[in-house]
């Protein structure tokens, strides 16, 4: 069930836009959701569609098309690393392969403890800079070879709640 504070930001986003296009608030109220709840569960997508307004197949369209949104529970730390054709020139998989291997855990897998989630992603958009990875949908990592993936790791662990 939303709350009365999710509403109100939900609220805020829609009154961005004109009545009639209502939907083009649902990435922004989809972000909320994730940011309270960290992942968009199916019944999110409905309690999101119910509240602007539009079907709820408007609102999953969005969240599958987009690997920004959660559709499961993940990990304290999402790590998204660039498998695209010039990240895979530059060992971009083998930075995939290299952190799956690290932390025990298939790509798009969960470690046991709940810290690390691993997924391959699109293309970050950063490619003279590959490999590269984005932590958390927010921070972008460049130059991840193994070294620095170690370091990553391990800042992130003494992060850790």
């Amino acid at each position: 069930m939303l709350s009365e504070q999710t509403k109100a930001r939900f609220d805020r986003e829609i009154a961005k836009y004109p009545a009639d296009q209502r939907i083009s608030a649902v990435m922004a109220c989809l972000s909320i959701v994730q940011q309270e709840r960290g992942w968009v569960s199916p019944e999110s997508e409905q309690e999101v569609a119910e509240h602007i307004g539009v079907a709820p197949m408007a609102v999953h369209e969005v969240t599958t098309f987009y690997n920004m949104y959660n559709q499961q529970p993940v990990g304290q730390f999402k790590l998204n690393v660039c498998t695209n054709l010039p990240c895979q020139l530059r060992d971009g998989q083998k930075a995939l392969q290299y952190l799956c291997d690290k932390l025990g855990v298939e790509a798009g897998g969960t470690t046991a403890d709940g810290l690390f989630t691993v997924q391959p992603c699109e293309c970050l958009g950063a490619c003279a800079d590959a490999p590269v990875m984005l932590v958390n949908d927010r921070q972008m990592v460049s130059f991840m070879g193994n070294d620095k993936l170690d370091k990553l790791v391990d800042v992130l662990k003494a992060q850790a709640k």
